[in-house]
């Protein structure tokens, strides 16, 4: 039976790059966000421009006005307000409470036409606005890098970790996700410390299996690898491990042990 679900996907532009998720490749995240079949019916991504810079300097506007079109390439909708300078605000100087507000309002009256919202914001203040959307029966789903509020995640019907999801970020591998040779993103979900190894889980391919996280059930979409503690960097303090929280990137070697993780670096924590 062919599903016909709609997904709004809403993206802070300003708080995803300043949080860890310069290069996010929005082709991806449109696979993401309807990987089970659904229709992505809005897509709305909100940038905030310093117009004061980009009249004295051609190359800020020549990549904002870039970015801009390879965003309308694949669909979504630029939200783009004009941000004053003022050096008692944060974000670089640059006032952006007003464009969270505007998104905040598209969604609530965007929302009725939805049955799952995909959020990108750092912002505490959007655990209301997630809220109302579950008391009106929408699924919201959270997607984040760095530095991404405690509240926000557990308010979410799902947190996903942007540096876990194939391809959403660049990578520095020759190989495809998830084939050896490659280097992938992951957790550390086991580890004996009185043994010196344990396992770490990667996502090894987008579809609507998120939940199956046991990687021995054929459905999941998941892959467990060995690692042991003398793969990790060398100033990491392994008594954190195991860890949901921690993010590390790691390559996939195959030898007689069957998958194990080398190179093992921490790249993101709480």
């Amino acid at each position: 039976m062919k599903r016909s679900n709609k997904v709004g996907i809403y993206i802070d532009a300003i708080d995803v790059t300043m949080n860890g998720g310069f290069g996010l490749r929005y082709d991806i995240l449109r696979k993401f966000a309807t990987r089970d079949g659904c229709m992505a019916t809005r897509m709305n991504v909100y940038l905030g421009l310093d117009s004061k810079r980009a009249a004295e300097d051609s190359s800020y506007k020549q990549k904002t006005n870039r970015f801009s079109e390879v965003l309308r390439d694949f669909e979504y909708k630029v939200v783009q307000r004009d941000l004053e300078q003022n050096e008692n605000l944060s974000t670089d100087g640059m006032d952006k409470s007003i464009l969270e507000m505007e998104m905040a309002c598209d969604i609530l009256s965007q929302a009725p036409q939805m049955d799952r919202i995909i959020l990108l914001t750092n912002q505490e203040s959007y655990v209301y606005v997630i809220n109302i959307l579950q008391n009106m029966g929408k699924r919201v789903e959270l997607i984040g890098f760095d530095d991404v509020p405690s509240r926000l995640k557990k308010m979410a019907d799902m947190f996903v970790s942007g540096y876990t999801i194939p391809g959403l970020l660049p990578i520095k591998t020759p190989y495809e996700w998830g084939t050896v040779g490659s280097r992938v993103r992951g957790v550390c979900y086991d580890f004996s410390h009185s043994d010196g190894y344990g396992f770490l889980r990667y996502l090894n391919k987008i579809d609507e299996f998120l939940w199956i996280t046991d990687s021995r059930s054929a459905e999941s979409p998941y892959k467990t690898v060995f690692a042991h503690v003398s793969q990790f960097e060398s100033d990491f303090d392994s008594s954190f491990l195991p860890s949901r929280e921690l993010i590390f990137e790691f390559d996939l070697i195959k030898n007689e042990k069957g998958l194990v993780a080398q190179n093992i670096v921490l790249i993101s924590a709480p």
